[in-house]
């Protein structure tokens, strides 16, 4: 009997809304929810996915330990067991810092691992605390923070209502939005321009969204940080700044002022590569559009100014009235308030205490990943012996990952939440599989704040779990409450077990903005209301909402914090010795990159987990390096080559893809790929298992200001295979 289930896709940031058809354990179609308020039917290749990885014969669906090169099913009450034993065993050898703790990308896009990942995290006790956070967005938390008092409250870009979109570092075609969830992105792009608006992209790679863009301008990779300057500078001193009603809110702009009077286009350009006309008549084209946006991702975070290019986007759209403003930078208002829950947000929660062995800053209670390698080798108190990972693979996504490769290998004890076994987890010492995605109910808790519409949707269990499964959240509270050990512990994990996602998402619908608590008549939204809809609640348009969203402690808008002021000094050392306007630096370098290289997303891909769908692989080779031709023809290497890509850290294979799309100087090899290490079990990503940038990348190289990964623009050589 076919049956329909409307759910939402949780292969990326988008939120797509789908309708999936199934005759009993068989999927016969996804399609595209129309009725879904956000996504409008809109539907990528990911979303077919869903269905591979429900079926795909390599998860896992029962708890394996590792016995040296062999791996054996084991009950779940005993691998429970075992896995809190090996933990309280180093822990109590060791001591609690001793057992470190990575939370993967997947992690965000399941309900239960959301609610339930923190509890078992907080239970570790441990300050060795890692996430994917710190490869990707770590740079637009700080800004967040420091600026606007919460980590989460990052501006969202009002794509529907804008005119001019200046956007730094971003391919939405490819990523559905980041930081800005926007199904279906480049119809609201192309909307744009139909209402007679621009889209201007700056990349150093003519991308997907850069191609159906009004304007596109290379910029050299990690000097958006100068491009920016250069902007504020015009704005600034061409009287064309308008913060609007938010200026009796502001702190910091004379200092902001006095800053961008230093960096006139003529000083930044020969740096960025960008003509100091045309950054003159971009400063110029948004300042002056009725209603306007500057938009950066993953391009501006993943460098070594990722901090200062962040908060410099902000600024210019604070400067410029954007903030808070229809068709500018905007906060959401979330039926499950996760800002709104939080109350101990304007305390400070950066910088408390450092890594052990390079002293990087801790975040959020996290430190970065970078760190993660030189703290299991490095010998002393608190090295890290012992690893409890969930749904992260940062063998492939963090940077230098043939030494956390080795480094893994060495640890006493490693715990893996996770249905493959992959490049990471093949080091575990224990496996513990949770059940598929579409076996389980979903929520999306961070997306929904991240959005470019507010709405709501609930999403049923497309199938019944198979007996004897468990939940991601069901294994991360009982693997929380045995390491607790105290009674409150044991007692706060029976209640949740009880409550489960289910009831505490119905808790927080009924406590937001849009809920009416508990009462019998009330008629807001509970998870209930939701099921009655099953395309999602339309919740309208982004409206304003400072100053009461404001979470720092003396309710302003922090236009230039000191953090990122005192990191110029380095950005000048870095870049502009010498330059028109400038001065001298003793720190200041040169740039030696024979080539500099960046990474890249598609479509069909997302990070290193979407590679064992034989459907999103098929078809052309995507993990190439891609290079100018006018440094193809200097180097004599011919398009379809296989070349060799060196750095200090290490050296891959790729075949050339020769394209006037990237920058001269530059080139580009995909993120995610790597899938040919031994032990395994991806067939299908073995079959096509590419390179892995991270063989490449430097764990040392990181972004001062805040921690991040700094990947782009690191300096490789190239050369013909063999």
């Amino acid at each position: 009997m076919t049956t329909r289930h409307h759910r939402t896709c949780t292969l990326c940031e988008a939120m797509c809304g789908l309708v999936i058809t199934t005759d009993g354990d068989r999927i016969t179609g996804i399609r595209g929810d129309a009725d879904d308020p956000l996504s409008r039917g809109h539907l990528c290749p990911k979303a077919v996915a869903l269905q591979d990885v429900h079926t795909d014969p390599d998860r896992l669906r029962q708890p394996m330990r590792r016995l040296g090169d062999r791996w054996e099913p084991i009950a779940w009450d005993a691998a429970l067991r075992l896995a809190v034993d090996g933990l309280r065993r180093v822990q109590r050898a060791h001591g609690r810092d001793a057992v470190a703790s990575y939370v993967g990308n997947p992690t965000v896009h399941s309900l239960g691992a959301m609610l339930f990942a923190p509890r078992l995290v907080r239970a570790l006790r441990s300050r060795n605390r890692f996430s994917a956070t710190s490869v990707d967005q770590l740079p637009a938390h700080v800004v967040a923070l420091q600026c606007f008092g919460h980590a989460l409250l990052i501006p969202v870009p009002d794509l529907d209502r804008t005119q001019h979109v200046l956007m730094l570092g971003a391919n939405p075609a490819a990523s559905n939005g980041s930081l800005m969830t926007a199904p279906g992105v480049m119809d609201r792009l192309a909307a744009i321009r139909a209402r007679g608006g621009r889209v201007v992209v700056i990349d150093p790679r003519r991308s997907e969204t850069a191609a159906a863009a009004d304007e596109h301008h290379f910029i050299r990779p990690g000097t958006d940080a100068l491009f920016l300057l250069g902007v504020l500078h015009v704005v600034m001193t061409e009287r064309l700044a308008r913060p609007g009603p938010l200026e009796s809110l502001m702190t910091g702009l004379d200092a902001l002022h006095a800053l961008a009077g230093r960096f006139p286009p003529e000083r930044v350009a020969p740096a960025t590569g960008i003509g100091a006309d045309v950054i003159r008549r971009l400063a110029r084209d948004f300042a002056q559009a009725p209603r306007a946006v500057a938009y950066g991702r993953v391009g501006v975070s993943m460098q070594e100014f990722g901090g200062l290019a962040t908060w410099l986007i902000t600024a210019l759209n604070l400067v410029t009235g954007r903030v808070d403003a229809e068709g500018g930078a905007m906060f959401t208002r979330p039926a499950v308030d996760i800002l709104r829950a939080d109350q101990a947000g304007s305390r400070p929660r950066f910088g408390r205490w450092t890594s052990r062995v390079r002293g990087l800053p801790e975040f959020a209670g996290e430190l970065p990943v970078s760190a993660l390698a030189e703290e299991i080798e490095t010998p002393g108190p608190g090295q890290v012996r012992a690893l409890v990972t969930h749904a992260g693979n940062p063998v492939l996504s963090t940077p230098n990952g043939a030494r956390l490769d080795r480094a893994l290998a060495g640890l006493e004890w490693f715990v893996a939440v996770d249905c493959y076994l992959n490049e990471t987890t093949r080091h575990a010492h224990l496996i513990l599989p949770p059940t598929s995605p579409l076996e389980r109910e979903h929520y999306d808790l961070v997306f929904h704040t991240l959005a470019v519409r507010d709405t709501a949707r609930w999403s049923g269990a497309v199938f019944p779990r198979p007996p004897g499964a468990r939940h991601d959240w069901e294994i991360l509270n009982a693997l929380a409450g045995a390491l607790d050990g105290t009674v409150r512990g044991r007692l706060e994990g029976a209640v949740l077990a009880r409550l489960g996602p289910r009831r505490l998402v119905d808790h927080g619908l009924r406590t937001g903005p849009y809920g009416t608590g508990y009462r019998p008549f009330g008629g807001g939204l509970t998870v209930r209301a939701l099921e009655r809809a099953p395309s999602g609640v339309d919740l309208g348009a982004l409206k304003p909402a400072l100053p009461g969203r404001l979470r720092t402690a003396d309710r302003r808008i922090h236009a230039a914090p000191e953090l990122f002021l005192a990191d110029i000094a380095r950005l000048e050392a870095r870049f502009l010795a010498g330059a028109p306007g400038g001065e001298e630096h003793p720190g200041a370098r040169p740039p030696t990159a024979d080539l500099e290289l960046i990474g890249r997303r598609a479509l069909r891909s997302c990070n290193s987990w979407m590679h064992n769908s034989e459907r999103l692989v098929r078809g052309k080779r995507r993990c190439t390096l891609q290079m100018h031709p006018d440094d193809a023809a200097r180097r004599g290497l011919a398009d379809g080559a296989s070349v060799r890509i060196t750095t200090p850290r290490g050296a891959v294979t790729a075949e050339l893809e020769v394209t006037d799309a990237l920058m001269p100087g530059v080139v580009s090899l995909p993120h995610g790929w790597g899938h040919d290490r031994p032990g395994i079990r991806l067939g299908v990503a073995q079959a096509h298992a590419g390179a892995s940038i991270n063989d490449l990348t430097d764990d040392q190289r990181v972004d001062a200001l805040t921690g991040n990964a700094a990947f782009s623009g690191v300096a490789v050589t190239v050369a013909a295979e063999g």
